[in-house]
This record gives structure tokens, sequence and C-alpha cells, in this order.
């Protein structure tokens, strides 16, 4: 059960998440639903990212004994200031002026940890312009995190011309469309504006 999710929080600041629970049908959809409820709950009340992953995997160990991933990023557009956390996740694609790179991930691991597993936190300075990448690892199937990685930020001059997040995920989609799936994969773009 993969899934992403935007929500501008009252702040002011915008909540990205991507993530994916181990498991198909009724019981993942039912995971998913309680973790995305929960994690927009969290971060409407000022939970960072790496405290909202930390809480995040409490709920999962104490509610549903399943593994899974997630990326919490929160991002101030009066700072451009993006924080984020991970949680055995890809980490998030930076592309800017026709090139890309993962950002440097902090320390999580996936959730599902013990109880009480920490998680570290990262912050990048985003510039006007800047495409901001979230994915999940069934993406590019059976090819790795790197490979998946790499075939992403090989689009980059591609990316680089687009302006509007509907092309760019016709962009992903089409490099992408024909790897035959096994497992689910979504997409988050946020284009940075002025």
């Amino acid at each position: 059960g993969a899934w992403y999710d935007a929500l501008e929080l009252p702040s002011g600041e915008i909540l990205l998440t991507v993530g994916d629970l181990t498991g198909q049908g009724a019981a993942a959809t039912s995971g998913v639903s309680m973790l995305l409820g929960a994690v927009r709950a969290m971060a409407l009340c000022g939970t960072g990212p790496a405290e909202l992953l930390s809480r995040l995997n409490h709920l999962l160990d104490a509610a549903e004994p399943t593994t899974g991933s997630a990326l919490c990023c929160r991002y101030a557009p009066s700072t451009r200031t993006l924080t984020w956390a991970a949680a055995g996740h890809p980490a998030p694609l930076l592309f800017r002026d026709g090139t890309g790179r993962a950002l440097t991930p902090p320390e999580g691991p996936p959730l599902g940890a013990p109880a009480g597993a920490g998680y570290g936190q990262a912050e990048e300075t985003l510039r006007s312009g800047d495409l901001l990448l979230l994915h999940t690892d069934g993406l590019v199937p059976r090819r790795g995190a790197t490979a998946a990685a790499g075939r992403l930020l090989a689009l980059a001059p591609r990316l680089a011309a687009v302006t509007d997040p509907q092309d760019c995920l016709r962009a992903v989609t089409d490099e992408l469309s024909a790897d035959e799936r096994t497992d689910d994969g979504c997409v988050l773009v946020a284009r940075i504006g002025s």
C-alpha cells in the first residue's frame, strides 16, 4: 500500500509525504488510512518530521504488526527551507538548473522497527524554480533504490524545461511506463515558486 499526500498547514508550511507499507489489499489499505490520518493530525499539531516518524513507528508497532517506509518533508515558503526525515525510504530528489541529485538522507530505520527507534532530520535550502520529486521504491520495480534514483535523475534535462507539475509527472510516467510492476508506486512532484 503506497501513499502520497500534500497538506498546507496553519503555519503556512506545506507537508509533503510519501510512503509504502508491505502487503496489498484491504489490510494494506486499512494500514495506509490509519497512518495517513495520523501523519496529518500530528503535522497539524506542529510535530516535526523526525518526531512524526518516531511516533508513526510507535503507532505501527502497537497497532499494525507490519513494516514499511516513509518520507516526511515540511517546507517553509517564507525561508524556502525543507526539513525532512526518512524511515527507510528513498531520499527526495532535487532538480535544479538542469541537473539532479538525491538529498543526503538522515538516519532512520524502516517503519516497524522496535518502538523507540530514533530518526534523524535534515534541512535543505531550496531556490525558486527547484523541483522536488518524492517517490516510493515501487516506481522502478526490481531494480533497487539506487537504480530507481539513477533513472529518475537522468530525467533532469527534460524536467528543467517543464514548468507544469502535470508535465513533470508525464515525463516520469513516459520514462517508466513500460516497466512491469508487482508493487504499488507513486510519485509526488513539487515546484518551488518565486
